[in-house]
């Protein structure tokens, strides 16, 4: 990468020595590689991405990876047709550091000053493409997880302070408390009682790239909880994570519609409202017909959602959309129907206003 520092072209990991010998034993590894990735199929797809380690070396993407935050880290795809995957908070941000060039043989990767947040999972893969329609090539993909440690940031830093995580069920829940050191040890503690959670690696394990998974949430588990994690000098506490408890049955939106008043006078206000009970996680979209609308009749329509407790620990996202008809005419009168959408299907709900 040009523009950087000498003493930050030299990459602080343990492999450096083994990969910056004398050009002519270099380049002998080169070749091979172009042997190998011009030969069997099979080994070619295992060396789709390589890390940039100095000028002119390369090496193959280890599964994790330890870089110090503030290097800058270069990754090459090889392939004319490339796509990448990076932590989404860089694209959230339209980070600047970032950028990605495909030349001729390969994609280019660059990110520049890196910090404890940059921590995640970097992958690509080739695109297989007829016509206009694209699909992922399984055979040739490559995939790195990327720890940028810093001894001032053991967790991976989040834009809030705290995070609301559902615990479903029918399927395992995480608090994702990541660390930026994989030699951290952490662990996962309750805010009240203040007590240490017991790890067993199995109903609740740590995995470094992802944080603790509650293999199978109950309502006993809801609560707040913080982590902890040490490395070589003070502890230091993630943001707090709101666990609530979950239990909507899955399907289409469950429903329902009701009018201000379903009988209005001339040059009336009428609300009609639609709303959904539902899983607090579960995104809703309403859609709605009534009288005159091909006219443009203009109409004002409101959506939101919040989310409600319903005892017993459990908690529901309550959605609505709301249609206001302002000064009500005799053309007005008729059905209004609100059609609700969410991943599982469609609820269409009516209800009639009449003029007075």
């Amino acid at each position: 990468v040009t523009g950087q520092p000498a003493k930050s072209k030299r990459p602080k990991e343990p492999g450096e020595n083994k990969i910056k010998p004398v050009n002519k034993k270099v380049k002998p590894k080169g070749s091979k590689m172009k042997e190998r990735e011009s030969g069997d199929s099979s080994l070619k797809s295992q060396s789709i991405l390589t890390q940039v380690m100095d000028k002119g070396h390369f090496q193959k993407a280890a599964a994790t990876l330890s870089l110090s935050a503030g290097q800058n880290m270069e990754l090459r795809c090889k392939g004319n047709d490339v796509t990448w995957s990076y932590p989404s908070y860089l694209d959230t941000f339209k980070d600047s550091r970032l950028s990605i060039r495909q030349l001729d043989r390969y994609s280019q990767l660059i990110l520049a000053n890196s910090t404890a947040a940059d921590t995640g999972e970097y992958s690509c893969w080739l695109q297989l493409c007829q016509g206009n329609k694209c699909r992922k090539d399984e055979t040739k993909t490559g995939s790195t997880y990327i720890f940028f440690t810093d001894k001032e940031e053991l967790f991976v830093p989040t834009p809030s302070y705290f995070e609301i995580v559902y615990l479903n069920p029918d399927k395992p829940a995480v608090i994702p408390c990541r660390v930026t050191t994989p030699s951290a040890k952490v662990t996962l503690h309750r805010e009240f009682p203040a007590e240490e959670i017991e790890t067993d690696g199995t109903d609740i394990l740590y995995d470094v790239r992802k944080g603790f998974i509650y293999q199978h949430p109950t309502s006993a588990h809801k609560g707040i909880v913080y982590c902890k994690a040490e490395s070589q000098g003070a502890p230091q506490i993630s943001i707090k994570y709101h666990l609530l408890y979950v239990e909507v049955p899955k399907g289409p939106p469950s429903a329902t519609i009701a009018a201000s008043s379903n009988r209005a006078e001339v040059s009336d206000s009428v609300q009609v409202i639609c709303t959904v009970l539902g899983e607090p996680d579960v995104d809703v979209s309403f859609s709605w017909q009534y009288p005159w609308q091909e006219s443009e009749r203009p109409v004002i329509i409101q959506t939101f959602w919040r989310l409600i407790n319903r005892g017993t620990g459990h908690t529901t996202r309550i959605s609505k959309s709301i249609l206001l008809v302002e000064d009500f005419e005799a053309r007005d009168a008729g059905s209004y129907i609100c059609r609700a959408q969410n991943l599982q299907g469609e609820t269409t709900v009516a209800t009639k206003v009449e003029l007075n």
